[in-house]
């Protein structure tokens, strides 16, 4: 498949005579542009005959189509199974940089005004190797926070307030990944059910942000005021060094299935932007009821637009893809890794710096496309997840049903060095986003809390969400008040929390797991709109400990660079910002075949020195041990090694410093990290 040119500008473009609005549709037969007045959007002011024009664009002029204007679009065409064209209804533009609503309900499409004085505030572009991700919800990091005015709690304003903002710092995040705030709806099921899809992964429209978000000033101000909202809060964490990565979700849109609301490209052409067979059948592989055709030049040119419009206009820093692979599928519906999409995401010079992250799995045939995304794409580390969870806690409790564990610890060394074995060398470990969990799953401390999901709020009777948890509850489902499950299930969370944060990659944390958010045991809270999944600000003296051990670990890795390589290292060569990585046993001697594969044998030392580029040398040590049980160590003996300096230490929430000689004999509490600075 090759890239096809633009199409030339589409949306609302401004001329000396009022405004013009092109529209691509390649099976209408007719369009007009319908104006309403400026107070009743339900007010049919004048209907304009849209054209046809060049590479099937459609257009019209209007002296009154300026910004504060609402507009619809009307499209007419033929008849048929892949055809939707219905001349009555009101279509919002693909373009529309605003919404209103009508005293019905519907949705008129508004011309925005994007003027904003940034005052001179620009992108921090965090170097990829100091990225911290922080996954939050806009409206759930803020909505229980006490220190924020009312009015501010759980909006745009109040993610932009300094009580937030020195908060994300304190943590040592770089980069807060707000899941989407593209306008979406709830779906019609949702509805009906009371419910509400909170996590907002069904987008009505690609350029307009989610109005709900938006402080009650700035709603009753208008889709103006609530876009200057976004602006302003874009600026105040720019201004504190934050970076602000969107999720974004161009694989499927609010249309729903074929029954599903009539709202936009369904509309406007029906059989072009949306996949489906000569019956009309959708080809679904996103499992939400429709999914966007990037076979065709216009629907690639909209994601392209829409990422450009808020890269450039609303200055953000990154984009996180849902389901990503649609993106990369071809005319055949199969994944291609050099699709004219996914190369001109990461090529276009309009989105130059901009950090682009794929989640590299959809739910249709060769789904899975985890390390396939061309160079300049980082992807979540799906395997990361899973081997982590097995490590610290799967493993652990089938060595406690059977007396010893399933795996060794190589599978985690490979995690923890970079995911060299997934991602190929010029991509390097920036190309693995590691997490544990995210905002679809369980908690971290649900992860130590329960073995099943406890989903039927959800209104499913516990059917959905997935049953693939890789969690342990050691010993009892849910709240307990036994004392060594809790000192257990809380040593866990500092093990996950450790390797996340000191693994070669780039680190995500869902926003909660600092301090041990619990939802109930819940793993798909998509419909909760509650405090089941806002963050509670009231915190037990545990968490406060935890938040401290996770402020701890974000500081230690900026602080060592041989945690944060940017390139894997080659044999033989010294490579500029890369690790040079020795694998030692708990005898301090080189790891043997069975060192690495035993499950008897699941602990390791990590010794990683930097290849100096841009930073000082340094040189960490790093200890994981992997079974219950206590366990002697010896620091390895290494060239150029003097000592080892204690830093951090996850059996215990408190540190004594502590100076070790190479060669030395340490205990090992069961369990947990160690990590030492190497002089």
């Amino acid at each position: 498949m090759t890239s096809a040119p633009p199409i030339g500008p589409l949306g609302v473009v401004q001329t000396e005579d009022g405004g013009e609005l092109r529209v691509w549709s390649a099976n209408a037969t007719a369009m007009e542009l319908c104006l309403y007045d400026e107070r009743d959007a339900n007010w049919l002011v004048s209907a304009v005959p849209m054209v046809r024009g060049d590479d099937d664009v459609w257009s019209a002029r209007s002296p009154a189509l300026v910004p504060g204007a609402r507009y619809s679009v009307r499209a007419s065409g033929p008849t048929g199974p892949t055809h939707r064209f219905e001349p009555t209804l009101d279509l919002i533009d693909p373009y529309a940089r605003g919404l209103a609503r009508t005293a019905k309900g519907e949705w008129r499409s508004y011309v925005q005004d994007d003027a904003f004085d940034w005052e001179g505030v620009g992108k921090p572009a965090v170097p990829m190797d100091h990225v911290v991700i922080y996954e939050a919800h806009v409206k759930g990091l803020t909505k229980l926070n006490p220190d924020l005015p009312e009015e501010l709690r759980g909006t745009y304003a109040g993610l932009g307030h300094p009580s937030t903002i020195e908060y994300l710092r304190a943590l040592g995040v770089t980069s807060v990944e707000l899941l989407p705030i593209h306008q979406s709806v709830s779906e019609q099921r949702l509805i009906k059910q009371g419910l509400t899809n909170y996590w907002g992964y069904n987008t009505l429209n690609f350029f307009t942000p989610h109005a709900e978000y938006a402080t009650r000033e700035a709603q009753a101000g208008g889709t103006g005021a609530v876009l200057r909202e976004v602006k302003t809060m874009v600026k105040n964490l720019h201004a504190a060094g934050l970076e602000v990565l969107l999720d974004v979700v161009y694989n499927h849109t609010a249309e729903e299935g074929p029954t599903g609301p009539t709202t936009s490209l369904r509309g406007i052409d029906n059989e072009s932007y949306y996949r489906q067979n000569s019956k009309g059948e959708y080809i679904d592989v996103t499992g939400c009821g429709n999914t966007v055709d990037f076979a065709i030049p216009a629907a690639r040119q909209l994601v392209l637009d829409s990422l450009k419009y808020w890269a450039n206009e609303v200055q953000i820093d990154g984009f996180r893809f849902d389901l990503a692979v649609t993106l990369g599928r071809d005319e055949r519906v199969e994944f291609d890794p050099e699709h004219p999409l996914l190369a001109a995401i990461v090529d276009d010079p309009q989105l130059a710096g901009v950090k682009m992250i794929a989640e590299p799995w959809d739910v249709g045939m060769g789904g899975w496309q985890v390390s396939r995304f061309p160079s300049g794409w980082s992807e979540w580390n799906d395997g990361y997840r899973d081997r982590t969870r097995d490590f610290w806690l799967t493993d652990i409790a089938a060595a406690r049903a059977n007396g010893i564990a399933p795996n060794g610890i190589g599978s985690l060394a490979r995690r923890l060095a970079g995911s060299a074995h997934v991602f190929p060398q010029n991509r390097g470990p920036m190309a693995s986003v590691n997490f544990v969990t995210a905002h679809d799953g369980f908690t971290m401390a649900d992860l130590t809390s329960y073995y099943t999901k406890h989903n039927l709020g959800n209104g499913e009777k516990n059917r959905d969400g997935t049953g693939d948890n890789h969690s342990f509850n050691h010993g009892v489902e849910g709240p307990t008040d036994d004392t060594e499950i809790l000192a257990a299930r809380r040593k866990t969370m500092r093990n996950l929390l450790g390797t996340l944060v000191l693994s070669a990659g780039i680190p995500m944390i869902t926003a909660g797991d600092e301090f041990g958010r619990t939802q109930r045991g819940n793993n798909n809270a998509y419909c909760h709109d509650s405090e089941l999944t806002w963050l509670s600000w009231q915190r037990d003296d545990w968490q406060t400990e935890l938040l401290g051990v996770t402020t701890l670990l974000t500081r230690l890795r900026r602080e060592n660079p041989a945690l944060r390589p940017r390139h894997f290292s080659r044999f033989g060569e010294t490579v500029p910002s890369a690790t040079q990585m020795d694998w030692y046993n708990k005898e301090g001697l080189s790891m043997s075949d069975d060192d690495w594969d035993s499950p008897a044998e699941r602990t390791l030392q990590y010794l990683a020195a930097s290849t100096p580029e841009i930073e000082e040398f340094n040189r960490i040590l790093l200890i994981v041990h992997g079974l219950e049980g206590a366990i002697t160590v010896t620091l390895p003996e290494h060239e150029g090694v003097t000592g080892y300096e204690l830093l951090w230490d996850s059996a215990t929430t408190s540190l004594d410093p502590e100076q070790h000689a190479p060669g030395s004999d340490l205990t090992v509490p069961g369990t947990s990290m160690r990590l030492y600075r190497a002089h």
